[in-house]
């Protein structure tokens, strides 16, 4: 288990205070790596820094993008929270459940805007949804509010020094950016194929098929064996 190995990405924060005070939140756990994607507002900015207080190191080593994509493609599993259940085939955790998660792997921790949280196109990149428990009658909670809660349970845990899953060494899980090389070959065929026949569709489609593949947690070996299936289906008999 390593701190190293967590990171938090904010999608799309709207107010500077906000990201003034996760990056603070961060710091208050000794955490260190937070990526911020697509900011309202410029970054950064005196705002932001005012209210990172001491956690201006944690605003200078951001990483800042244009999409989610890129994002996590060093990444091995994206827990995204939501404070909606989604009607997705997807695992829906609870912040007791993170014990359960293997930390010596790179854990990404995914956080909507403030005004609309994640939609189901960033949900489809992630491997959990997790909800923090709350008023079931006033669910939203502050973009910072969430953060430094999910900082407080995973801290714990390392503090705790939770034992962690043991597989075999043989097995290397694909990373992210293999899993993208691979849906993308997908859906290429794909439309080669005329499979998108429906405009409207289409989009959602693509966040089924996506989030099939990246909740799997497929291993390199399997994710070489899908590629080669995929090629080999688009080659012309």
């Amino acid at each position: 288990m390593s701190i190293a190995n967590i990171s938090f990405i904010l999608h799309k924060p709207q107010l500077s205070e906000n990201i003034g005070a996760c990056a603070r939140a961060l710091k208050n756990f000794n955490f260190k790596k937070l990526t911020i994607i697509n900011p309202k507002p410029i970054f950064p900015n005196d705002k932001i820094i005012a209210t990172s207080v001491g956690a201006k190191d944690i605003i200078k080593n951001s990483r800042i993008y244009e999409t989610l994509e890129p994002a996590i493609r060093k990444v091995d599993f994206v827990i995204a929270t939501t404070s909606r259940f989604r009607n997705k085939n997807i695992k829906h955790i609870k912040l007791n459940d993170l014990k359960k998660i293997d930390f010596s792997k790179k854990i990404a921790f995914l956080f909507g805007s403030e005004s609309s949280g994640l939609s189901n196109n960033e949900i489809s990149y992630a491997n959990y949804t997790l909800q923090i428990p709350t008023n079931p009658n006033f669910k939203s909670l502050n973009l910072s509010h969430s953060v430094i809660i999910v900082c407080q349970v995973i801290a714990n845990l390392f503090n705790l020094k939770t034992s962690k899953y043991t597989k075999s060494n043989k097995i290397k899980l694909a990373s992210k950016k293999e899993i993208q090389s691979m849906v993308n070959l997908c859906v290429k065929n794909l439309e080669e194929k005329n499979f998108f026949k429906s405009t409207e569709k289409k989009p959602i489609m693509l966040e089924n098929l996506r989030s099939i593949f990246y909740k799997m947690e497929l291993s390199k070996k399997e994710t070489r064996i899908l590629s080669g299936v995929f090629a080999s289906l688009a080659k012309k008999g």
